[in-house]
């Protein structure tokens, strides 16, 4: 049978490869390194830790004094970019790889999420919220409780295959709770920590979410001997820019990794999204996908040690 032209290029382009390979062994040189596929990279973090904060552009965080210091501290994705205007969207994005057409602050939505990646390979997960009153509360808002929980910044009880499920919604979880899991070694493969609207930007700006930053999780995650640090990386990001659809945001949102598998002070200026950063977590923790823009975005591979 006649081998196909395209067949014959690719032995054509394998003998070839091989030759030079022989030839460099015989000259006494060593053979030429292949490049690795970037998806293949897999970073060295074993858990991953995500505080999402609210309505700022990268600019504006990066005048923060604390904000600004982290930069010299993890590595820095310098052209990223939220996925759509308004909180929920990129929220749900986040977790599922897909926008599913939401387009307001609530949403019931059918659909895979990387709760079930994590938990088809026996991984753990818990999303940490602030004024959040537990017993899968289903609320818009905590505002008649005097407290400034939203459930458009919780993107898991927007999920029923999550709000649904008693196991599952047990996991979304009173800020609080860190504390003692930490204490006690039992924080989660995945974590999603949610400030509440008081520190996370979205009603008194970008100034107190600095400080507020700072205060919390300074303590946590800058000490050498880190109890929450151990195999982490730790992400900090905004769910999108300036709030309102002004012609000068151009929605970039600061976002920093940090951890002992990143390179200090490492600055990316690649373009990347919440897809991307998905898609890391997945190769990451070796979690496969969930067939979505996950699954064709390129995983975050330019800031690793």
């Amino acid at each position: 049978m006649k081998m196909s032209t395209k067949k014959g290029l690719r032995t054509g382009c394998f003998l070839a490869v091989a030759l030079l390979c022989t030839l460099q062994a015989l000259a006494g040189e060593a053979p030429t390194p292949v490049k690795p596929d970037a998806q293949s990279i897999r970073p060295s973090f074993k858990k991953v830790f995500i505080v999402v904060y609210e309505n700022v552009e990268a600019e504006d965080a990066l005048k923060q004094p604390y904000f600004k210091k982290l930069l010299g501290k993890g590595a820095y994705l310098d052209n990223f970019f939220a996925l759509k205007r308004g909180s929920l969207p990129n929220y749900i994005a986040m977790v599922s790889g897909d926008l599913y057409g939401v387009d307001g602050d609530s949403a019931d939505l059918n659909v895979k999420t990387i709760v079930d990646l994590l938990e088809e390979k026996g991984m753990t997960w818990k999303s940490y919220s602030e004024d959040y009153p537990g017993n899968c509360f289903a609320g818009a808002d905590t505002k008649d409780r005097g407290t400034r929980y939203a459930r458009k910044h919780q993107p898991f009880i927007n999920f029923k295959t999550i709000r649904e499920n008693p196991n599952r919604c047990k996991l979304i979880v009173p800020a609080t709770e860190l504390y003692k899991d930490i204490e006690n070694d039992t924080v989660p493969t995945f974590s999603l920590y949610i400030p509440n609207t008081l520190h996370n930007g979205h009603d008194h700006g970008v100034k107190d979410a600095n400080e507020w930053l700072e205060k919390t999780f300074a303590p946590l995650i800058e000490p050498k001997d880190s109890k929450l640090m151990k195999d982490m990386l730790f992400v900090v990001t905004f769910d999108e820019g300036r709030k309102g659809k002004l012609k000068s945001a151009k929605n970039q949102i600061y976002t920093l990794l940090y951890g002992d598998s990143v390179v200090p002070g490492k600055v990316s200026t690649k373009r990347y999204d919440f897809y991307n950063l998905l898609k890391t977590i997945e190769v990451g923790l070796g979690l496969g996908t969930l067939a979505k823009n996950d699954a064709k975005a390129e995983a975050i591979t330019d800031v690793w040690r």
